[in-house]
């Protein structure tokens, strides 16, 4: 892999060979902590761990595809990337087509296969937002110049927060703040924008009643330990069970039936069950590492609409580890939100490993 990465030019090769070691550790800890739930409700303890290795396969090709094209090309593609996201997720709520799960319509289904579109739209806006300042910098210097953005992002959080999704609304919302911040954003542009965002978060939380017992168990799990207390209770059980080195691989008990989504949303838990706090650190310094790269990356790239897409890439990755990491330990309401390159889930490997291979591409400019 690292000859055809380097084929047509020389980039920061720790990008792309650190985020396929992550998926790879990934399928491992897919695996310990599936095999006895694809078991029992599949038949096959590896039903999981294909369908991750599957993704991660055809993520390793289209980030090979990526690194090797000129990401400039993707300057004017802004516009049709967001209309196509707007389009995938209008569709998860027409019959026949989206694919409800516990109460969410979040993904599209045809053929067998599932697709989740807000995985994609994450990146559409950092798409459409590099594209869009990079055309003309001097946009970021009103207000004027900056509501596109704003609009699009707060479109893009509507179609969301109705699958519900809020997780993902709280990403987008994160997200659009820093690519704003990252072309420049004023301080004082910054207030007036932050205000009704910041506000907006105990709306969407009083506006469903199953928000608002989330929150209430995020307050006091043990008021409800057989209710929404469940999971965060039965996450840090598994946390405090792994101690410093873990229960041992393979070795978790909450996996059998005790913490839901545990090869999913939770996955972080089983791996501080069964690798302990060491094993969690040393995973946290391989994904901060990673991070470091591609904040490298956009600090040396060679123009501003590079710079954009490396930090929009970057900043996906690193609000989405921060905030499955803060849900899992109970810093935060619990909310459903998988940890990049490392939870099962096809639609989120392939993306981040096609991003990363854009981001593999940007370095190329720099100064390595």
């Amino acid at each position: 892999m690292k000859k055809l990465l380097k084929k047509n030019g020389t980039g920061d090769i720790f990008i792309p060979v650190t985020a396929v070691a992550l998926s790879l550790f990934g399928i491992l800890m897919v695996y310990s902590a599936s095999n006895y739930s694809a078991l029992k409700d599949y038949g096959d303890s590896f039903f999981y761990v294909k369908k991750q290795t599957a993704g991660v396969c055809i993520g390793v090709i289209t980030m090979i595809f990526a690194a090797g094209f000129d990401y400039g090309r993707y300057k004017k593609a802004g516009v049709a990337a967001i209309a196509v996201s707007a389009l995938l997720l209008a569709a998860v709520f027409v019959p026949g087509l989206g694919v409800e799960s516990y109460g969410a319509k979040r993904w599209i289904g045809f053929a067998g296969i599932t697709l989740q579109p807000s995985e994609i739209a994450k990146f559409a806006f950092v798409l459409f937002a590099a594209g869009y300042f990079s055309k003309k910098p001097e946009r970021i210097n009103t207000f004027k110049g900056v509501l596109p953005v704003l609009a699009v992002g707060a479109g893009l959080c509507v179609l969301i927060i109705a699958e519900p999704n809020m997780s993902i609304t709280v990403c987008v919302g994160l997200l659009m703040i820093g690519m704003l911040f990252a072309a420049g954003l004023k301080w004082k542009h910054a207030a007036v924008i932050s205000v009704p965002v910041v506000a907006a978060v105990p709306v969407l939380i009083a506006a469903e009643p199953y928000r608002l017992k989330r929150f209430s168990a995020f307050l006091d799990p043990w008021a409800s330990p057989k209710g929404e207390g469940y999971q965060l209770l039965q996450s840090l059980y598994a946390l405090g069970s792994g101690g410093l080195f873990g229960v041992g691989l393979f070795n978790s008990r909450q996996k059998y039936d005790f913490l839901p989504f545990s090869e999913s949303d939770f996955i972080l838990s089983v791996i501080g069950e069964e690798l302990g706090f060491a094993g969690v650190a040393v995973l946290f310094i391989a994904m901060g590492f990673l991070v470091y790269r591609g904040i490298r990356a956009a600090a040396t790239a060679k123009d501003l609409f590079g710079c954009l897409l490396a930090s929009g890439i970057t900043l996906v990755y690193a609000i989405q580890v921060a905030i499955n990491a803060l849900v899992v330990s109970g810093s935060i309401p619990p909310t459903g939100l998988p940890l990049p390159l490392i939870s099962s889930g096809n639609t989120s490997v392939i993306v981040f490993l096609a991003s990363f291979g854009i981001l593999y591409n940007v370095s190329k400019g720099g100064a390595y």
